[in-house]
């Protein structure tokens, strides 16, 4: 690679061929992403990619990466774990670009799509944006499970309930979900034989008739501060149960999100923030491109 000296030392050039990357950093409640905006210029992202972004020493550290696409609506979201994996929803990274989207456009209201289709994503004021997540799937089949099975109290110690939101979740509710050892838990959990797919683990105790403390394992990431995917389930999981009615305040570890499942969807309300903006060089690139 070519150099030139900038300021008594030799800055490397950017290689014609591996062109710098720009990307954002935002987070939603301490859920962290790296979103990068193909809209202008096509990006693929190979697995190999999101892995070294994911690395919070070598790279820029991300719970979920987020790409932001030309779509049928004002934009198609595209997003992948930590791991390098594929996931078909991410809520809180889906309320983060919806801000951006917003504050670049003008509108209050925008119609994003996803893998796991149609998103209404509205300003709720006060710095609030909302996302429909739309509506819960509920049977073994569109979770999925591996088998046919009554999905309100799956057949694992604890009678979790299985939920999908465009990604599979099972939730348990416990007496104190700050005394459950989630490393341990959330891992075993994730690759149980009834999730083909592998899935997300929350552990969550009711505070109230609306309000549930929970806590999260994301598939192929781990132990995150939040997730709207995962709140939306537990929301629904609670309601499902009789534990709760159908809008409630979801305390998680980075702060508190508002659910509400109405007849059409589920829709999650909480803060965003765009923390920096970035761009990841030639050097990085090279070899992950």
């Amino acid at each position: 690679m070519d150099s030139v000296r900038c300021g008594g030392y030799m800055r490397p050039m950017s290689n014609a061929a591996t062109p710098d990357l720009p990307f954002m950093k935002m987070h939603g409640l301490g859920n962290d992403f790296v979103v990068l905006d193909a809209r202008a210029r096509p990006i693929d992202v190979p697995p190999a990619l999101a892995l070294a972004l994911a690395d919070r020493h070598r790279g820029v550290g991300f719970d979920q990466l987020a790409v932001i696409e030309n779509g049928a609506g004002d934009a198609h979201l595209r997003f992948l774990n930590a791991d390098g994996s594929a996931s078909a929803a991410c809520g809180n990274a889906t309320r983060c670009i919806a801000r951006y989207l917003m504050a670049e456009t003008g509108k209050t209201r925008l119609r994003l799509t996803t893998d796991r289709g149609e998103l209404d994503a509205l300003d709720a004021g006060n710095g609030l944006t909302s996302v429909n997540m739309g509506p819960p799937q509920l049977r073994w089949d569109e979770i999925p499970l591996a088998r046919e099975m009554d999905t309100l109290e799956l057949p694992i110690d604890g009678r979790p309930t299985a939920t999908g939101m465009g990604n599979p979740h099972c939730t348990f509710f416990v007496d104190d979900a700050e005394a459950i050892d989630l490393a341990t838990f959330g891992s075993a959990i994730e690759h149980h034989p009834l999730y083909p797919e592998r899935t997300n683990v929350q552990v969550a105790h009711v505070l109230g008739p609306d309000r549930l403390r929970m806590r999260v394992w994301e598939r192929g990431t781990g132990i995150t501060l939040a997730s709207g995917s995962s709140s939306c389930a537990t929301a629904v999981a609670a309601a499902r149960r009789g534990l709760t009615g159908r809008s409630v305040d979801i305390v998680l570890d980075g702060g508190t999100l508002r659910v509400d499942w109405r007849e059409d969807g589920v829709w999650m309300t909480g803060p965003t923030a765009h923390v920096f903006s970035g761009t990841l060089t030639a050097s990085f690139l090279e070899g992950l491109l």
